[in-house]
Order: structure tokens, then sequence, then C-alpha cells
């Protein structure tokens, strides 16, 4: 597992590299965000072992269960929060996680800041943008994005650092992308997460900084049956 955790970092690396030469900048520096989300601790492990630091969660419950262990190991981890939370989980996600990239609703932001004022910690945020105006997906509307942001950082005083988007499936990705970029010039931040392992190279030539690869560096991932 070792080997293969190993050799499929190196290629997901390898074919980063290869995007930002072909498409040059910006940016500068793409961070590659493994999404270890229902893949258990021991499948996570060989992946530090390799020398990966930056994980991404879907879920604050599930994080809770496995990081702790792995932090005791590996204690330069950046924890990423890239599911939705709810609002009765931000003390829980303020205390283990590193970066909120679901940033989506104003009592979500006023109660994410409340935590981290009792926490004393001032975490890096990203606000999700829908950017396909999907009913079934999280995030705020593109028209509303750079108000959003600019009521995050006023009334809230939250460090909103970028956007995050999920386009729809199906259809090509490049036109959403492109979009967020102009969003994010709009909206003033320097950070966009957009790209997983079907298009982080499209993401990157449209000028993402974080990608958020999970099948293609762990493989099929386990199904999760809700109790």
């Amino acid at each position: 597992m070792e080997a293969s955790a190993a050799s499929n970092l190196a290629a997901i690396n390898e074919r980063i590299a290869k995007a930002k030469d072909r498409f040059g900048p910006p940016p500068d520096r793409v961070t590659l965000v493994a999404v270890s989300k229902t893949f258990p601790a021991e499948a996570i492990a060989p992946f530090l072992e390799a020398g990966q630091r930056v994980f991404g969660e879907n879920r604050v419950q599930e994080a809770s269960q496995k990081w702790p262990g792995l932090r005791e190991r590996f204690s330069d981890v950046e924890l990423h929060l890239i599911g939705p939370l709810q609002t009765n989980k931000a003390r829980e996600a303020v205390a283990l996680f590193d970066v909120i990239e679901t940033v989506d609703r104003n009592k979500l932001a006023g109660v994410l800041a409340e935590e981290m004022d009792r926490a004393g910690r001032q975490l890096p945020c990203f606000v999700q943008v829908n950017i396909g105006l999907e009913e079934q997906k999280a995030g705020v509307a593109p028209a509303e994005a750079a108000g959003f942001v600019q009521r995050c950082r006023d009334e809230h005083g939250l460090n909103i650092v970028g956007l995050m988007c999920i386009p729809p499936d199906g259809v090509p990705p490049g036109p959403y992308f492109a979009q967020m970029v102009a969003l994010g010039q709009a909206a003033g931040v320097s950070q966009l997460s957009m790209g997983m392992s079907g298009d982080f190279e499209v993401g990157i030539g449209m000028g993402a900084t974080h990608v958020r690869v999970g099948s293609a560096l762990f493989g099929h991932r386990p199904t999760i049956i809700e109790a």
C-alpha cells in the first residue's frame, strides 16, 4: 500500500507540474488537497509517509475519529473542511480543521466567527460558490459572491482568502472555472479551490491555486452506509 500511495502521489504531482508548465502562471503555486473522506486512517497513513501534508475531509464527525491519532505521528498536517458544515458542528470544526472551504451562508459565517474568537483561532476560509446554480449543491450564487465575501469580512471579521466551487457534472468545466477567476478578482481574493480528479488540470489552466484530488490518489471510494 505504501508503494502504491507513493507512486500515485508522485504521478499526480507530476501531472500538476506539467499542467503548470503547459499553461504558465498564474498561479505560481498549486496546493494538492488529498481528499481522504471515507478512507480509514490506515489508508491515509501511507500518503503521509510519502510526504503529502494537505488533506480534505467532508464530515466533521468522520474526521474527528481518525485525524487526532494521525496527527500524533504527523503534526504538520493541514486539514481542510471541504464538505457542508452545519452550525451545530462549527465549534468542533474550528478545533479540528485548519482551513474551512465551505462558508456559504451568513448564519454560518457568524457562528464560525464566534467559535474562532472563543478558541483563539483565526482560520483561513473560502466562500463556496454554487457556480452552476444547481439546486442540490450548496454555495452562494455567483452574482452574490463578492458581496458575501465583503460581509464575511466586514460584519464577522472572517479571514476570507479564496473561493471554492464544484462545477456541474457532465459538461466542460472550463467556462465555470473562468467565471470563478472573474468572481475571485471582483471579490478581492487570491486563492481558488477548483478542480478534482477528473478536471484538476483544467482548473490549473484556468488559475486554480488548490485542487482537490481523491479517487485519482486513493482509488475506489468506500461506500458509506448511513445509520
